[in-house]
């Protein structure tokens, strides 16, 4: 299970990344920041199992925003 927030930073940042939390995550990484356009699938792919929580986490830029997958992207 998982959230995604909008909160302060999401409405202050120019990207407007939105905060995704694990909610069952035990790890000490369970949140993470994601800009709109990469929202839908994150969700889709989430809740149909299809990927895991650590594999968007774990593709976050420097500044902890997930943008997408691709060299170009972090």
């Amino acid at each position: 299970a998982f959230i995604m927030v909008v909160d302060q930073t999401t409405i202050s940042h120019p990207d407007h990344p939105l905060l995704v939390i694990d909610l069952f995550g035990v790890e000490i990484e369970n949140e993470f920041r994601a800009i709109p356009s990469q929202i839908q699938g994150i969700e889709n792919n989430l809740s149909i199992a299809n990927m895991d929580f650590e594999d968007f986490a774990s593709e976050v830029g420097e500044d902890g925003i997930f943008r997408g997958y691709g060299p170009h992207l972090g």
